[in-house]
This record gives structure tokens, sequence and C-alpha cells, in this order.
């Protein structure tokens, strides 16, 4: 999060748009992959902002494999997320809103493993047995997900 971080140095934590991308990723049991994430103990889809010069498709790409370990073959676009929901402010206190370019994946390969600096643990979930603790920022995406999921899988 180079160019967020540098952003921060000069408007400290008042509200950013943050632009950036997730992942969908689901494996051949249709189950979803999600990260404890190590800021907020609440789980979320693997993704992140935007930097300079980057599509969307590339970020989605690129947090995927920095966050998990796993490469697209294949990224679809589901749909793109912003608005109030979107809101978020991080326990350290830095706020922003979200704009995310929401991808699905079932088409990847490599190994699970977890980025060690945000990612506690990785495990894939059925989507009738999801955890109670999603990530504010991610919960919408999720919803609009399970709601949409039969007339896209």
């Amino acid at each position: 999060m180079g160019y967020i971080m540098e952003l921060r140095k000069v408007v400290g934590s008042r509200p950013l748009i943050m632009t950036g991308a997730n992942v969908i990723l689901l494996n051949k049991q249709n189950e979803l992959l999600l990260q404890l994430r190590k800021d907020n103990h609440c789980w979320g889809l693997p993704g992140g902002s935007m930097e300079p010069g980057e599509s969307l498709i590339e970020v989605a790409a690129r947090e995927l494999h920095e966050e998990t370990g796993l490469k697209a073959k294949k990224l679809s676009l589901f749909q793109i997320f912003s608005g109030e929901e979107l809101y978020y402010q991080y326990p350290h206190g830095d706020e922003v809103y979200n704009v995310v370019a929401t991808y699905i994946c079932s088409d990847y390969e490599g190994e699970l493993q977890a980025d060690k600096e945000e990612v506690e643990e990785l495990r894939f979930y059925s989507l009738k047995e999801l955890p109670e603790k999603i990530s504010p920022p991610d919960w919408p995406v999720v919803k609009e997900f399970l709601k949409k999921k039969t007339s896209i899988i």
C-alpha cells in the first residue's frame, strides 16, 4: 500500500477515496476462500488498494497472489462497489471510502500460503457456513455475491 501510505503522510487519518480490488475465490467444492486479517481480526476477501499505473484486474491478481500464494488463471468481473456502505475506519484510525472492483476466480494454481504481515489464517468456507465476523468493507460484497450466486455459478 505504498501510494496510500504516501498520501497519509500528507493528509493524516482524514477520509480518502481508496480504489482497489478484491477476489471471490471458489474451490472445486464451491467453497469461498477467506483470510483472517491481522489488522481487525475479521475474515475477509483477498484484496487491496491500487498502485499508480495498475489496472483493477492487475490489483486483484497481485493482491490474491501476495496474500494467499495463489495465482489466478482467470478473473471475471463480478461488480463494482462504492458508497456509504463501503466507508471504513481502520483500527489505527485511518478513514476510507472504498471503491472496489470485485472479481470471481475459480481457475487458479499454487499452494495456499498466507502473507505473514497481513494474514493470520486462510480457510475455505461453505457458502452456507460462513464465519460471523466478516470484515465490514467486505460484508456488502459477500452479501451481494450470496444473493446473486445462483445466477453466476
